[in-house]
């Protein structure tokens, strides 16, 4: 007999799925039956949320899915701040979990991992939640979740098995073809006018989010087409090559910037949220588009959050993009371009507001050098608040983090070894703080048991410096922030791990240059004793 987990397996396998990210708990294993016959590779998290951050890690890399089995109950409570995470930033991710038998759900009469209703608590983190009644349902709403994925704008979704459905026979099924599914073309009437007015702007702008990276080569030419300076949201950061002529980076929380939104006539904005935590980092409100506003968005409630447009276009980014063109006629660079000198202006004001930060831009500089095709993966803290406003990448999905939407603590560790599961032959850092890695220290052991070499840049000052810095600011006396700080070095080694701390840049350029490709590489570097070149 072939029992619904062991189809499940198939099935997955079946429509791509290589990698699979779970904790076997006596309401899963017979999810684990088919596994070692199949294809699909199996990573043990220490945590469930880890699991989660891996998958997300994972899909950002591949575009594809990051897939999760996850037990019922405590397994479930677990994810869903990773479940969070990934929902803010549009990252696909199926998580498929166990539930109590049919005929005990919501019964409350304290059976194992019992919870009330497991599909309710995951409604606000997923695009939906489904309970498998029957195993004849499995094709159908697995075809659901991939529409999601790739028809519209990705999302996590919890599929629940009860433990009488993971058993259940299903040697009558046939494994389903995976559905053909293309994301929604924008109205052509609609991007002609839109076409016309970006035509007739004196002074356009060009704001690109985390919903365009599949249109690297697309919002290179569009910008060109429009000599029109171009802002990218972190989850947009590589869209325009560092250099670019029409590169304003990701600094729209900044004035200069911002006085170039104030002067556009016409603003085209693809692919983002316009959120807070890309336009308004410093929370005052000040990021304003006086402009004739086009907006377009595969989420078309998203078109009339946070700033109404002039005009709303729905439909995917990379062929609204590539109907656009079409409409304006490729175009070349112009060197002296309007655009290119409002970009220049604006870029030279950037570079005197970030004098201060030379030592940060030293760091990233000695980094790129070292690993030249590095991929940057981070959590909240100091090195990737800097590197949000001075990196900038040649190539989209090679910067991402958890400082913007959601923000989680813990993320940076954990999705960068889904990320090197991903892609192993590009080099993978972790941006860490030493507050924020002990959220998900035990993941080291995760990366040493599947022989993956990540490199941790772990930044330490000794606690939760930025939040610190946030209460005295606001003249609050600093409480719960200056936390004991472990050896996390010799905690490292202690995994498996190599660690050591850089004492200068040099140093680091040797640390990064010979890192074991089979198990991680922590460096620290003190806040309290920055090094130099």
């Amino acid at each position: 007999m072939s029992t619904c987990g062991e189809f499940l397996v198939q099935q997955l396998q079946a429509w791509g799925v290589d990698t699979v990210f779970g904790i076997p708990g006596v309401h899963t294993v017979e999810l684990y039956r088919g596994l070692p016959e199949s294809r699909i590779r199996h990573i043990t998290p220490r945590h469930e949320q880890g699991a989660g951050f891996m998958a997300d890690g994972y899909a950002r890399v591949t575009g594809k899915p990051g897939v999760c089995f996850i037990i019922t109950g405590p397994g479930m409570t677990n994810i869903l701040t990773a479940m969070g995470q990934a929902y803010a930033d549009s990252i696909p991710m199926l998580v498929i979990s166990s539930v109590n038998e049919r005929e005990r759900l919501g019964l409350g009469k304290g059976y194992l991992h019992e919870l009330p209703n497991q599909r309710a608590m995951v409604a606000g983190v997923s695009a939906f939640s489904h309970t498998l009644m029957s195993v004849e349902e499995l094709p159908a709403v697995l075809a659901r979740a991939f529409t999601v994925f790739e028809g519209e704008r990705p999302r996590p979704v919890h599929i629940e098995l009860p433990l009488d459905i993971i058993t259940a026979d299903a040697s009558h099924m046939q494994l389903a073809p995976k559905p053909t599914v293309r994301r929604p073309a924008p109205n052509r009437t609609l991007i002609r006018e839109a076409a016309g007015l970006l035509k007739q702007a004196k002074r356009p702008l060009l704001l690109l989010g985390g919903g365009c990276v599949a249109a690297e080569s697309e919002a290179r030419a569009l910008a060109a087409a429009l000599d029109a300076p171009t802002a990218l949201t972190i989850n947009a950061k590589g869209l325009l090559p560092g250099g670019h002529p029409l590169l304003l980076g990701s600094n729209q929380s900044l004035v200069p910037v911002r006085e170039l939104a104030l002067q556009a006539d016409v603003v085209l904005a693809i692919g983002t949220e316009l959120g807070e935590t890309d336009y308004d980092v410093v929370f005052d409100g000040n990021f304003k588009l006086p402009g004739r506003l086009i907006r377009i968005d595969i989420d078309g409630q998203q078109l009339q959050r946070n700033f109404t447009p002039h005009l709303a276009i729905q439909g995917d980014a990379r062929l609204a993009m590539r109907m656009l063109l079409a409409e304006l006629g490729p175009q070349e660079i112009n060197p002296n371009g309007p655009g290119v000198q409002r970009t220049a202006a604006v870029q030279q004001q950037l570079a005197e507001d970030f004098a201060g930060w030379a030592h940060y831009r030293q760091l990233f500089d000695c980094i790129l050098e070292a690993l030249p095709d590095a991929r940057f993966v981070g959590d909240s803290t100091q090195t990737v608040y800097s590197g949000n406003h001075l990196v900038e990448m040649d190539g989209a999905r090679r910067w991402f983090n958890a400082s913007t939407g959601y923000g989680t603590l813990g993320y940076g560790l954990p999705a960068a070894i889904g990320a090197k599961l991903a892609e192993p032959s590009r080099p993978v850092i972790s941006l860490m703080g030493d507050g924020g890695i002990q959220f998900t220290l035990p993941e080291l052991a995760s990366a040493v048991e599947a022989k993956v070499g990540v490199i941790v840049l772990l930044w330490n000052n000794s606690g939760y410096g930025e939040i610190k810095r946030y209460m005295e600011r606001r003249d609050i006396t600093p409480l719960g922030v200056d936390i004991y700080t472990p050896d996390l070095l010799a905690i490292a080694r202690g995994f498996g791990c190599e660690a050591e701390r850089a004492r200068d840049h040099q140093h680091l350029q040797e640390l990064l240059r010979n890192a074991p490709q089979d198990r991680p590489l922590i460096i620290e570097v003190l806040e309290q004793a920055p090094f130099h070149p």
